[in-house]
């Protein structure tokens, strides 16, 4: 029985700390709040009972009482609780309140310290909050105190003649009198100030301005909480140390199509370069529930000489089911390997396996070319098996059988159409705020356009759209569609950078 305090950082999910992560993953129950970046509850283990008590301006999906009360409960039910709150517990936080309710009740605690967003979305908009050329100390102030309150916590006259960088949290409605009272308090009108929404998340935005302008052009750009404001000379150093918004695909909305099981390493690759990541898988991966013949002929390796693995999914399967009959990649020491992508290779060399045969291109043609050069002496009558998902392009087996292989296709997995997130994509695009589609297989395109209509994908012309390749594009065109963006070798790395060049391009 206990229960942790967490800080989940100011929202990037990167800026959770390990301590975190690791109870995260133990934990029984999580209590998590609107400020806590919703990604982070993917590390909870299955049987986890997830719970949210987020606090947005006015709306409490439950009052402060009540979520003490609730640790307490959940403590003595269920055992390890972690109380998931954003930025830091203890700053602004009301992690104090909730330990000396756990306190009060008996009830074993640890707070474990987050990166506050005080501090952290001021870095991510370039604005050191102390630098010893200009300040050397920074006052952090609550921006939620009440205007009209009676006696106020908050000493104006000190924190104007204080010379610090001044950073006040949760203060864009009370922004205008914040600005009046220091200034009325003797700060210059022309300090330098700064509000930054969302700092740190894909949708940070941040608005330059002095103490006597911030409000109007805050409220006139439509800045909203959570918002962090920042008074102070550093202020000065966001145009040349901003280094975040200046990413090459920042500001850009993308959409991932591939499987969830598939679309880690696209997603983190557009997210380092400033993407904010929409997935929609259109499809998952399910092994078979029937893998007899798999396990059969995995037991009759020896009547191969070749196996090709086509896809990631096809290996993490196939060495499953050896796992499964307490075999390992020694097994296979009959056969002789070939991987169709970097990816499918680097999934094989996981399990220790270097591929024989690395084709140059991802297409059938390629394959059957490399092929031939690999077995120029004796391409006729080579068996080969080939493990893969229940519906895919038939070329590779064909153009193989062609030049006189003997051929086994063994299907190990099937791709079902997924439509969880559809409406929720369908909003927005009607919204304007998709400005990519990514496709990295034929497969994606056909169920992406099975669930979204293409007239309205056609309506919104800034919406750019992404192919690994040939086959892919072709696809895209056989139903009407443009195919914006394609790059020259057809692995992920490169429509990355195909796409990020695009767009820096097109700035």
């Amino acid at each position: 029985m206990k229960v942790y305090l967490l800080g989940a950082g100011p929202g990037d999910p990167g800026l959770l700390t390990i301590k975190a992560r690791d109870i995260l993953k133990i934990a029984d129950v999580i209590v998590y709040d609107a400020l806590a970046n919703v990604e982070l509850l993917s590390l909870a283990k299955k049987e986890a009972e997830i719970i949210y008590v987020g606090k947005i301006a006015d709306q409490h999906a439950l009052p402060q009482n009540e979520i003490n009360q609730l640790l307490i409960n959940k403590a003595k039910e269920k055992g390890i609780v972690a109380r998931l709150k954003g930025g830091d517990p203890y700053i602004f936080g009301r992690g104090g309140e909730e330990a000396l309710e756990l306190l009060a009740a008996n009830i074993p605690f640890e707070e474990v310290p987050g990166i506050s967003s005080t501090v952290a979305a001021p870095a991510y908009a370039g604005i050191p909050l102390t630098h010893r050329d200009l300040v050397s100390s920074v006052t952090f102030v609550t921006g939620h105190e009440k205007p009209d309150k009676p006696n106020s916590s908050i000493n104006w006259s000190a924190l104007a003649q204080s010379k610090s960088t001044l950073v006040f949290v949760m203060g864009v409605k009370n922004l205008k009198t914040i600005c009046e009272n220091l200034t009325q308090a003797g700060l210059a009108a022309e300090t330098p100030a700064a509000i930054i929404y969302r700092g740190t998340t894909e949708e940070q935005r941040t608005l330059v301005a002095t103490l006597a302008t911030l409000p109007e052009q805050a409220y006139a750009h439509n800045f909203t909480n959570p918002s962090v404001i920042v008074v102070g000379e550093v202020v000065k150093l966001n145009e040349a140390l901003n280094w975040f918004e200046k990413k090459p695909l920042f500001g850009q909305t993308v959409v991932v199509t591939r499987a969830r099981e598939q679309a880690s390493d696209l997603a983190l690759s557009l997210k380092e370069l400033g993407a904010k990541v929409v997935q929609f898988p259109t499809i998952a991966i399910k092994e078979r529930a029937d893998q007899d013949e798999l396990k059969w002929t995995i037991q009759n390796l020896a009547n191969y000489d070749w196996l090709i693995f086509t896809s990631a999914n096809g290996v993490k399967i196939f060495f499953n089911a050896l796992s499964a009959l307490n075999l390992d990649s020694r097994i296979l020491h009959h056969n002789k390997i070939c991987a169709i992508g970097p990816a499918t290779a680097q999934a094989l060399a996981d399990h220790g396996i270097v591929a024989d045969l690395l084709p140059k291109r991802f297409v059938a043609e390629s394959v059957v070319e490399a092929f031939t050069s690999a077995n120029a002496d004796n391409l006729t009558g080579q068996r080969i098996l080939i493990p893969r998902a229940s519906k895919a392009r038939d070329v590779l087996p064909e153009k193989l059988t062609a030049a006189g292989c003997t051929v086994q296709i063994l299907p190990i997995y099937d791709t079902v159409p997924d439509d969880s997130d559809k409406d929720d994509l369908l909003e927005l695009i009607k919204n304007n705020e998709i400005t990519c589609l990514t496709f990295a297989s034929s497969s994606t395109v056909e169920n992406f356009f099975n669930l979204i209509p293409k007239d309205l994908i056609l309506e919104h012309k800034e919406i750019k759209i992404a192919a690994i390749g040939p086959i892919t594009a072709k696809t895209l065109d056989q139903k009407g569609l443009p195919c914006h963006i394609q790059p020259e070798k057809y692995t992920i790395p490169d429509l990355v950078q195909a796409i990020s060049t695009h767009f820096t391009k097109n700035s």
